[in-house]
């Protein structure tokens, strides 16, 4: 998918969108011929062998970008603390897909507050150039617009490191009359939208409401934000997260077609509601 911008889902597979994704060998093949980038949500819960990370390598073209989360042992479990061998292991493993990797998705628990910033530095200023991060903070400190926000807002804009905005607006809107919606209003932080200006790409994270087209009204701000975006030749990660995430590649459709009137220039993404041909045998 050629696009100036990158535009992804947290998965890159599920039983929904085999009627919607282009015919490919695999499914992770399929889901790179509609969208540009996934978020890598696996490596969270386990690391994939190296082996795995070949085979992931051969199945997309060089501009896809797979953002991966570091393993929970190092976010949650020490807090980015004492974690130097087992990132280097990570990234070691990771290393077949060095020149497909964009930010990795620094995603920090509630528990890592203000007391643990220097453990965020040392982290950022550890990794191995060219990898960079985009951080999501969920400590209540981070939103409330006093010192702490501001420590951390200051030290991310001084090594040029996005703080990655997670708009769960939407999801909270709706009512909680299923048990998949319950599911994800639980799961999922409602915190305020808060940008940071850097140099570094921007990344958003959207969390939609279950009816599709209710979407619409809350995705509208981030169509004129990207837009602008683009026009400053800027390449935001944009990710579409759904209650159930079978719904997700609809959600992207609807947000493509919606920045496609705000850029023309740019292409919509195409989805197919035909079934793939299957061979006989």
């Amino acid at each position: 998918m050629s696009l100036p911008y990158y535009l992804g889902s947290p998965q890159w597979q599920d039983p929904k969108w085999n009627s919607q994704l282009p015919p490919g060998p695999a499914p992770l093949t399929r889901y790179s011929r509609a969208l540009n980038c996934v978020e890598g949500n696996t490596t969270f819960y386990a690391t994939p062998s190296q082996e795995q990370c070949r085979q992931w390598r051969a199945l997309v073209s060089d501009d896809f970008r797979f953002v991966f989360k570091f393993p929970r042992q190092v976010t949650h479990d020490r807090l980015l603390s004492g974690v130097g061998q087992t990132v280097t292991d990570f990234l070691a493993i990771l290393s077949p897909l060095q020149d497909v990797l964009g930010p990795f998705l620094l995603q920090l628990p509630a528990a890592f507050g203000p007391a643990h910033l220097n453990n965020l530095w040392h982290f950022l200023e550890g990794l191995p150039a060219p990898l960079r991060c985009a951080v999501e903070v969920r400590h209540p400190a981070f939103f409330q617009k006093g010192e702490a926000e501001r420590q951390l807002n200051r030290g991310l804009r001084e090594r040029n490191t996005a703080r990655v905005c997670l708009d769960s607006r939407a999801l909270f809107s709706a009512a909680a009359d299923s048990d998949i919606v319950v599911d994800a209003q639980r799961k999922k932080p409602r915190v305020p939208v808060h940008l940071l200006p850097v140099d570094a790409p921007p990344m958003v994270r959207y969390i939609g409401h279950p009816d599709l087209e209710s979407n619409r009204a809350f995705l509208a701000p981030w169509v004129e934000r990207v837009g602008q975006w683009l026009e400053q030749g800027r390449s935001p990660y944009i990710f579409m997260h759904m209650p159930d995430n079978g719904d997700a590649l609809s959600l992207a459709a609807l947000w493509s077609e919606l920045l496609h009137e705000r850029v023309p220039g740019l292409p919509e993404l195409q989805l197919t509601t035909e079934l793939p041909q299957m061979g006989l045998f």
